[in-house]
């Protein structure tokens, strides 16, 4: 019994390590669009690219598009055109949409046609508005996402600088109530401990993949090569297979931070949050067997030293109290450091473990909704989800 639990430690310090070296490797190499946001004249940025297509795909979307809108009127980068695409809402969206572009001739709102057999609603939406772009650049938003008036400027330099064909940016996300507070800022801790950036950027193979829907911007011959949104179709998690697709067409992938510059709120109460994630967490891990294994590391490494650093004076074993404190010190440390490279609230990192459990019912309701035959979202059930 002893020895099964000091394997289990050693394998929690060797992920702890390894997650802090990830980490700090990728924040001094991770690149920001706000370092390459020089304030030059319109036609110095992103010189060569082309017109960019701002594609955003809407589904009662009612409270915010109108604010969302402006922001993008407000862009200093002129040779662009916003295309945003109504799908099959019920809220009004679709007029307080138009209310909000009049007057503007970068800006069309499109009514979507109704959901063919075999597509999910958010990638026939994106497909849509492909065919109808005229940009050589395509990026692919969401409609709670908000850019900064140099943003787009800033996405188009990015993309020449780092010879992007997919750029693929992490905004910051805002974080209100406590359920959001535990469990989004958790993006940026599996983005920056977990995957080496610079193994994304120059090795050719998918395992070293990953992309963020709530931005993709796609050179339009990159996009065509990859099979379009049609490759997709089916599913929820579009942003990785076209990050894996990407890389399987060996060209370049790459990622920037957009802090502030773009910021989203993905959710607001912990039902959404709850849901939000679980509707996608079980297609991004590859399976049931992987979400499993994944929930089970995760306990371990964030659950299980702060558990014996309470709990282990009931019965001592070697290493306790300081080991415990030790490795309950290094994943807070971790998640600390992910938190303020994202310009979270660095002192949530305290409740980690409570973090690491809360992913544990989202992953728990990730899989009953599959076992019940798929995903609730929006109206829509996503099947195999």
């Amino acid at each position: 019994m002893l020895a099964a639990f000091n394997v289990l430690v050693a394998i929690v310090a060797v992920a702890l390590l390894v997650f802090g070296l990830t980490a700090l490797l990728n924040v001094f190499t991770f690149p920001r669009l706000s370092g390459v946001a020089a304030p030059a004249p319109d036609a110095a940025a992103g010189a060569g690219l082309g017109r960019i297509s701002v594609c955003i795909p809407m589904r009662n979307e009612v409270d915010g598009i109108a604010r969302t809108i402006r922001a993008w009127r407000a862009q200093s980068h002129s040779n662009f055109e916003l295309l945003l695409l109504d799908d099959e809402s019920t809220d009004g969206t679709h007029a307080a949409a138009h209310a909000a572009a009049a007057g503007d001739a970068r800006v069309r709102v499109l009514a979507g046609l109704p959901l063919p057999a075999g597509w999910l609603g958010k990638n026939w939406a994106c497909q849509q508005l492909a065919d109808a772009a005229q940009g050589n650049i395509l990026v692919f938003t969401d409609a709670d996402v908000t850019w900064e008036p140099l943003a787009l400027a800033a996405l188009a330099t990015a993309m020449q600088a780092l010879n992007a064909d997919l750029l693929t940016v992490w905004p910051t996300q805002q974080t209100d109530t406590w359920a959001e507070r535990l469990l989004v800022p958790l993006m940026a801790l599996a983005v920056l401990a977990y995957l080496p950036l610079l193994a994304v950027h120059y090795l050719p193979w998918p395992v070293f993949a990953a992309a963020n829907g709530q931005c993709l911007a796609f050179r339009r011959s990159a996009y065509l090569r990859s099979g379009g949104h049609a490759a997709v179709r089916a599913n929820i998690v579009e942003d990785m297979a076209f990050a894996y697709a990407i890389k399987r067409n060996r060209l370049q992938l790459r990622m920037a931070d957009g802090n502030g510059l773009v910021r989203a709120r993905m959710y607001t109460d912990w039902s959404s949050v709850r849901d939000g994630f679980a509707k996608n967490i079980r297609a991004g891990h590859g399976g049931t067997a992987a979400l499993l294994l994944s929930t089970l590391l995760h306990c371990a490494v964030f659950v299980l030293p702060a558990a014996w650093l309470l709990l282990g004076w009931l019965a001592p074993l070697p290493g306790y109290p300081l080991l415990a404190l030790l490795l309950s010190a290094l994943g807070i440390g971790v998640r600390a450091l992910t938190a303020a490279f994202s310009r979270q609230r660095v002192w949530d990192a305290l409740l980690m473990p409570v973090s690491a459990l809360l992913m544990t019912v989202v992953a728990l309701r990730a899989l009953q909704w599959h076992w019940r035959g798929g995903a609730s979202w929006k109206g829509r059930t996503y099947a195999g989800a």
